[in-house]
């Protein structure tokens, strides 16, 4: 009993030591410790933007990232075109199709390598062989039956099959949250193209009435010059100018329809079918919008779990280059029934069995799996790095949609001051028109100028939105219990390992 107790105990100690050295195979796969900045940009950051058209957008530092961030803008009809594409999107389900196609080679590997493989056979065959001729006939026909069970079973002792596993499932986690960064991208390009082609649209609404004022303006300069009232060259700067206006419009209108196709195929529409362009008044800025600090946002961007997940399946990689250079034991069993007819094959006196065991230890490959590891090893370092450039990317990211948030307040602010002033300009001037006190030039002059202005506002008004739309979208994914919910209607959870 003595001598099974110390057997029993040098066992446990060396299956313990056995696992031990499994784990420090290879790194640990934790991502390197990366700095945490003050503020994301060179300069730090405010708490609110400066008022443009009566709106003061307000940076709530350490508040979470909001799910369907696009509610926000409280149009109902930019919820139902985000709704269409992430439901219709044939890139979306491509990598929905992908992500679970990578799932169940994940199972399979799973259920191939860490149970046993157990197969069942059968063999019925009618043989002929030759005989010795100083004995008799020199053939011989005979008939085998032989049906049994085959069993083969591979002990993970140095942990391969297992790392191969886990590199394996990181893998699946890459995609898993490279789909949710697709599924986050998609709504961002939605938005985008959505307010770009409202604003587009209010562009040439806009350049439309200016050409139609230059040629107006055109037409009078001509009238006055066939009187004798104005100067030639006072007639061609008009024509000039109305030719000008008229040549920039269809360049608008090109730019206007490729986005609207471009949105039609986000939605996963031909571009013939392509919604109709919002009401870019249509549109609210929100007031309130959520700025991760700097740790929080390494768990919340799906670029940079993938980064992390890549790191870890790489780390795995080195352990089952290292593991691979350790012996592996297989265990072999099988049993059935065989004869040379079906009466003896089918009674006790036709069993089959065998059981074995075979080690094989790795003496020499010329070196392959010593360069198969530094190969690993060389790997893992370039995830390291990799994962290093994509935490520093996305505080850039950050830090350029704050500082575009900010000056587009500041260019919007300005450009609404003078539309303002513009328009009552125009407004002054077609009253005292009604009057007689001025004559139409100068009330169509006024008009251009406003609308002039106008393009401005609309500019800084789309550019506004849109980075709104960039800084939610570089915030990355909601709380870990909101990103759950969200993963039951797409099915797109990571893998655990």
């Amino acid at each position: 009993m003595r001598l099974f107790s110390m057997t029993r105990t040098s066992c446990a100690v060396a299956a313990a030591s056995l696992f031990a050295t499994a784990c420090a195979f290879g790194p640990s796969g934790n991502p390197p410790a990366m700095p945490e900045p003050a503020h994301y940009g060179a300069e730090e950051q405010s708490t609110q933007t400066v008022p443009a058209q009566g709106i003061t957008q307000q940076f709530v530092v350490g508040a979470n990232a909001v799910p369907q961030w696009w509610r926000t803008f409280e149009s109902n009809e930019l919820n139902a075109l985000v709704d269409e594409g992430l439901r219709n999107s044939p890139t979306l389900a491509a990598a929905d199709r992908n992500l679970t196609a990578a799932r169940e080679q994940l199972r399979a590997q799973i259920g191939s390598n860490m149970l046993p493989a157990i197969d069942a056979g059968g063999q019925a065959a009618r043989q002929r062989a030759l005989g010795i001729p100083e004995a008799g006939p020199n053939t011989f026909l005979y008939n085998t039956f032989v049906g049994q069970l085959q069993a083969q079973y591979t002990f993970d002792i140095f942990g391969a099959a297992r790392l191969a596993n886990a590199a394996l499932a990181s893998r699946v986690n890459v995609q898993a949250f490279q789909f949710n960064a697709a599924r986050r991208a998609l709504a961002a390009n939605i938005v985008t193209a959505a307010v770009s082609a409202a604003m587009l649209d209010a562009q040439v609404k806009t350049t439309e009435r200016l050409v139609t004022l230059a040629d107006e303006q055109a037409r009078d300069t001509q009238r006055r010059y066939d009187l004798g009232a104005v100067s030639h060259s006072d007639l061609l700067n008009a024509q000039q100018s109305a030719a000008s206006l008229a040549a920039s419009l269809p360049a608008a209108r090109q730019q206007l329809l490729t986005t609207r196709h471009a949105l039609a195929v986000l939605l996963g529409s031909t571009p013939d079918a392509a919604p109709p362009p919002l009401d870019l008044a249509s549109l609210h800025v929100p007031e309130r919008v959520p700025v991760s600090v700097p740790s929080d946002l390494l768990k919340a961007r799906p670029d940079i779990e993938a980064a992390d997940a890549t790191l870890k399946a790489a780390a795995a990689d080195v352990g089952v280059a290292t593991a691979q250079m350790y012996p592996s034991i297989t265990l072999n069993a099988s049993m059935g029934q065989g004869g040379f007819s079906w009466p003896v094959a089918l009674s006790g006196a036709g069993a089959l069995w065998s059981i074995g065991a075979s080690i094989t230890q790795p003496i020499f490959h010329g070196g392959a799996l010593f360069a198969q590891r530094r190969a690993a090893l060389a790997s893992y370092e370039a995830a390291t790095s990799q994962y290093k450039q994509t935490v520093l990317t996305a505080f850039q990211n950050v830090a350029d949609t704050l500082a575009a948030l900010e000056h587009d307040a500041q260019s919007l602010d300005a450009a609404n001051v003078a539309a303002r002033a513009a328009q009552r300009a125009f407004e002054e001037t077609s009253a005292k028109y009604r009057l007689g006190a001025v004559p139409v030039t100068s009330t169509r002059s006024s008009e251009q100028q406003y609308l002039n202005a106008r393009l401005d506002e609309i500019r800084y008004t789309g550019a506004r939105l849109n980075d709104t739309a960039a800084l939610f979208q570089a915030m990355g994914n909601p709380p870990a219990e909101e990103a759950r919910a969200e993963s039951v209607s797409t099915g797109a959870g990571p893998i655990a390992q």
